[in-house]
Parts: structure tokens; C-alpha cells; sequence
């Protein structure tokens, strides 16, 4: 076994990987969405993650897509040979669980879906609502650096990667965004547009106006959603344990039941 300071060091590295999965229909961090309930080290390169999400019904597939990015993204620590996720207080979890640790597919979960169905639609279907929520973040702070929309549909790769956001959240968000951008294949030379529709279709200046109304109303939505949950979680659970520095959740509130959080 590791020692107390290799141990805290490894730990905090599995929670920086966790940081960076997103609930997939919120592109918001699960452990800011207070989703992770506890980590624990069982041996030198086994880890185990357990999670809760806002009620008992919430849908099997966005806990699936998150299970599995779970388990990847811990297993992306190089030190990490297994990552065991166990979904906890959920009606699919004893078979999500078996078959995400296993290295299952979706449809296994589920075997009564129709034959070769998968996740692949649903997963881009998020990755559009986080690539315009991310774009509005990242063009209201170019417009508030003085940068009319004439030039904003029209910015370069590389005169985006030059411009510095002094504000943490927009830089966070503007590398967020060129991350989806890139992955996507919309734009990857510097001369590239660097502000293109989830299509790869240049916006153009007449249009903007219209383009930030639809971008408003994919972040309001997403807000109402993140919103509903965390309310949902808080009536479920009781307040968190925070002072280990890890979220702990310590016990189940007594309440009736809950409407499904999506």
C-alpha cells in the first residue's frame, strides 16, 4: 500500500480526471453537480467511484454515457489499471453497473432495444447543445472586448487563439469550445473560421442576431435542466460532508417521492 502522501496525491488526481466529465445534457462538470459520492482507493491500481444522481428514475442512458466516461477517464491516469463505477440508488444500476465494469455496451443494459442501437446519436446530439453553449460564452466575451459581430464571424483560428479572456470562466469556456471545435473537424489551420454553426456554415453578419437568440435559448434551457437537478439532489439527500475536501454524501433525506429530474 502506498503511503498517506502518495495516496492524498493520487487521489486528487482522480478527482482532477472527474472534474473534467461533463453530465452529458448539462456540459457541467459532475462533480460541481455534487454527482460523485465518494472515491477510494482498494489497491495500488484499482480505484472505485461511486455516484448518485438527482432521483431514482433519472434516464439510464445520460447515467450509461456518464458511467462510462467515468471509467475512462480515470483509467486515463497512467497509474490506473481497473476503475470500478458503481451507480448507486438508481432502478438500473445493479445492471448498468455489471455491464459498464465489464466493458459492456448499452444494448446489454437494455437488451430489448432494437437490434444495433446505440448511444452515438444521443452523445452528438449533447455534444451540439454543449458546442453553442460554450460559442455564446465565448462570443459575449469577445463582443465585450469591443469586437463588433462583423468581425466575429469572420475571426481566424489563429487570431482566436491569440485573443486572452481576462475573465477565468470565459477563458475556461474558450478552450472548452476549441477543443469541440477542433474534435468536430469544423476548423484545425489557423486560417480557418473559427466561429462556423454546429454545421461548419459560416455565420454571417445579417444573421447574427438570430444565431445569438438560438444560442440564448439552448443556455437558458441547459440552465432551467442543471437547475432542476441540483433542486431535485438537494430534496433527495441530505447535506453533503465536505470536510474531508471531497463531497461525501452521508445520508438519504426522508421526503415522498420525486418526478424523474429529466
Amino acid at each position: 500500500m502506498k503511503d498517506a502522501p502518495t495516496l492524498s496525491a493520487r487521489l486528487a488526481e482522480v478527482w482532477a480526471r472527474l472534474d473534467l466529465v461533463m453530465d452529458p445534457e448539462l456540459d457541467e462538470a459532475v462533480t460541481d453537480m455534487g454527482f460523485i459520492e465518494a472515491v477510494t482507493i482498494t489497491g495500488p491500481a484499482t480505484v472505485e467511484i461511486a455516484f448518485r444522481l438527482p432521483t431514482y428514475w433519472c434516464s439510464p442512458n445520460f447515467a450509461f454515457l456518464m458511467a462510462t466516461d467515468i471509467k475512462r477517464g480515470v483509467e486515463s491516469l497512467t497509474w490506473v489499471a481497473r476503475a470500478v463505477v458503481r451507480l448507486e440508488d438508481h432502478n438500473s444500476g445493479e445492471e448498468l453497473n455489471a455491464v459498464v465494469n465489464s466493458g459492456g455496451s448499452f444494448a446489454e443494459v437494455f437488451p430489448d432495444l432494437p437490434e444495433g442501437e446505440d448511444l452515438s446519436d444521443l452523445r452528438a446530439k449533447f455534444d451540439q447543445k454543449a458546442f453553442q453553449r460554450r460559442q455564446e460564452v465565448v462570443i459575449k466575451a469577445l463582443r465585450a472586448l469591443g469586437h463588433p459581430p462583423a468581425a466575429i464571424v469572420d475571426l481566424t483560428l489563429g487570431a482566436f487563439d491569440a485573443i486572452a479572456f481576462d475573465d477565468p470562466e470565459d477563458a475556461r469556456q474558450k478552450g472548452r469550445y476549441r477543443d469541440l471545435l477542433v474534435a468536430r473537424g469544423l476548423a484545425s489551420a489557423p486560417g480557418d473560421r473559427a466561429l462556423p454553426d454546429w454545421q461548419g456554415a459560416p455565420i454571417r453578419a445579417g444573421g447574427f442576431a438570430e444565431h445569438m437568440g438560438l444560442l440564448r435559448s439552448v443556455r437558458i434551457n441547459m440552465e432551467f435542466s442543471g437547475s432542476l437537478c441540483r433542486g431535485l439532489k438537494s430534496a433527495r439527500y441530505r447535506e453533503a460532508d465536505l470536510s474531508g475536501g471531497a463531497p461525501m454524501l452521508v445520508a438519504l433525506a426522508d421526503m415522498p417521492a420525486t418526478r424523474p429530474c429529466r
